[in-house]
């Protein structure tokens, strides 16, 4: 009876720092077993829901909901686009790509658990410690809160 394959979760958005976290996945787990890889990929973006986008706004603001929702999805679509490219280009065509609607850190807790991930990788954007106390960090939350192991990959810094 064979077994299963393992399931890696990849955390996407529009960021470089992100875009590098599913290159050096691809390079370190994907590219040398092109026709067997040792995991299951699924990619998976989290797209804000309009209005945590919009915030607390005043009156008028649902009358602005509906372009926020469009532009989300455009977004959405052009990094599930490039994502896509990017496992091609490196010669991996078994993936699955989500887009989810809601705040980073529990899309990706939840797709851990949906998918009964062994691993998952988030990129770092490598913010300090106050910008990360203001903005919170979805890497840290995920090594914290996700049942499985947690990759988080640091894009390295150009020597000058």
């Amino acid at each position: 009876m064979a077994s299963e394959k393992q399931t890696m979760i990849v955390g996407i958005d529009d960021s470089e720092h992100s875009v590098y976290a599913l290159e050096w996945t691809l390079d370190h787990f994907f590219t040398n077993f092109a026709s067997n890889p040792p995991f299951k990929l699924v990619v998976v973006h989290s797209k804000p829901s309009p209005i945590s986008a919009v915030g607390l706004a005043g009156p008028g603001a649902a009358e602005v909901l509906p372009y926020v929702d469009l532009d989300l999805k455009r977004v959405a679509a052009r990094v599930v686009e490039k994502a896509k490219e990017i496992c091609v280009t490196k010669l991996v065509n078994d993936v699955v790509v989500e887009v989810v609607e809601g705040d980073a850190r529990n899309v990706l807790c939840e797709a851990v658990e949906k998918h009964h991930a062994s691993i998952l990788v988030v990129g770092s954007h490598g913010y300090g410690a106050i910008k990360r106390a203001v903005l919170g960090s979805v890497s840290d939350y995920c090594a914290h809160h996700a049942h499985c192991t947690v990759t988080i990959v640091k894009k390295p810094k150009i020597k000058h």
